[in-house]
């Protein structure tokens, strides 16, 4: 098969070859996919350039990429023969593991493989295992949003986006915070804010008459956490999944008790089964209703990967940059 791999840290450029390797062989309970997308998120290019405080290449040859979409054309012992010809798509290719989605075929455990509704095409569902799957998390995670106010920091991003538009089929008012108007516009949100020139607590005060919101999406927590705290209702809930702006951020821990605020972490690959179903199940209803829109940036073929990367170390695409695989 057709594949992309690493053998050690470094620049795309530099580190990423293009090339061939032995088809893989699906194992008991395992799926073998034909990939047509694979979709480059933060966190892929991250793990490349080893990024991360104390990384280790875990093997000597690491295929990137989670996320991705195609059809199943074998099953190892114990599954469902009926799955062949199935269109799916697929969480946690890479974590962990050392074959992910950059490649023609993949074989992972058949429940990482989840049925994609024939409505949505391969590109749009590479992008459902991280961002979509943060964002569902991130607004739900602590019940129903109906009747209540949602704040969606970095409306226009890959999460920010769908956050956006999941809170508002959830029943919640939504307003997002973004950079620009051409932002504004791709992130679906009815109402906004550019924060580059606006006051975001004196702007979400005067749109909620003083009552502030019930939950935050929080792309950037170090950056966002005081206005947290001015905007929150006592009994709000702060979700973020990323602290960019500082790694290691100053917990403002009083204030937020006396708030009586729920902080919670999102890291996506880690949702246990019970609550990844819900979000699967959910996910699968709304693409079926045709109810999410999508944001898929193209980012070429396999041999484009390296480019690929780079576009999303560039920080200025709007949407998921997602490799056509087949």
């Amino acid at each position: 098969m057709r594949a992309v791999w690493f053998e050690r840290f470094g620049p795309a450029d530099e580190v990423l070859t293009v090339g061939d390797l032995p088809d893989p062989v699906p194992e008991a309970g395992e799926v073998l996919v034909r990939l047509h997308a694979s979709g480059v998120n933060p966190s892929d290019v991250k793990l490349r350039a080893g990024a991360r405080a104390g990384a280790v290449m875990g093997w000597p040859r690491i295929v990137p990429h989670s996320d991705g979409a195609g059809v199943i054309e074998a099953v190892g012992g114990g599954v469902d023969p009926a799955r062949i010809g199935e269109r799916v798509w697929i969480w946690n290719g890479g974590w962990q593991r050392q074959y992910g989605t950059a490649a023609e075929r993949i074989a992972l455990p058949a429940e990482q493989a989840v049925r994609l509704p024939d409505g949505t095409g391969f590109a749009e569902g590479a992008c459902l295992g991280i961002p979509a799957m943060t964002a569902w998390r991130a607004v739900f995670a602590d019940g129903p949003v109906a009747g209540k106010t949602v704040l969606v920091t970095g409306g226009a991003g890959t999460v920010g986006r769908y956050a956006c538009q999941m809170a508002r089929l959830g029943g919640a008012r939504v307003i997002a915070t973004v950079s620009s108007a051409e932002k504004a516009a791709h992130s679906t949100a009815a109402e906004w804010i550019n924060y580059r020139d606006t006051d975001v607590v004196q702007a979400v005060n005067d749109m909620t008459r003083g009552e502030g919101v019930d939950r935050i999406v929080e792309v950037d927590f170090a950056a966002g956490q005081t206005a947290a705290l001015a905007l929150l209702k006592p009994g709000g809930v702060i979700a973020t999944y990323a602290s960019a702006s500082q790694m290691q951020p100053r917990l403002d821990f009083y204030p937020l008790m006396f708030r009586n605020i729920t902080l919670r972490m999102i890291l996506v690959y880690l949702l246990d089964p019970e609550t990844r179903r819900q979000g699967e199940a959910q996910l699968t209803e709304w693409l079926e209703a045709g109810a999410l829109s999508h944001a898929v940036v193209p980012g070429g073929d396999l041999a484009d990967c390296a480019s690929a990367h780079r576009m999303v170390e560039a920080g200025n695409k709007l949407g998921t940059v997602v490799l056509e695989v087949a």
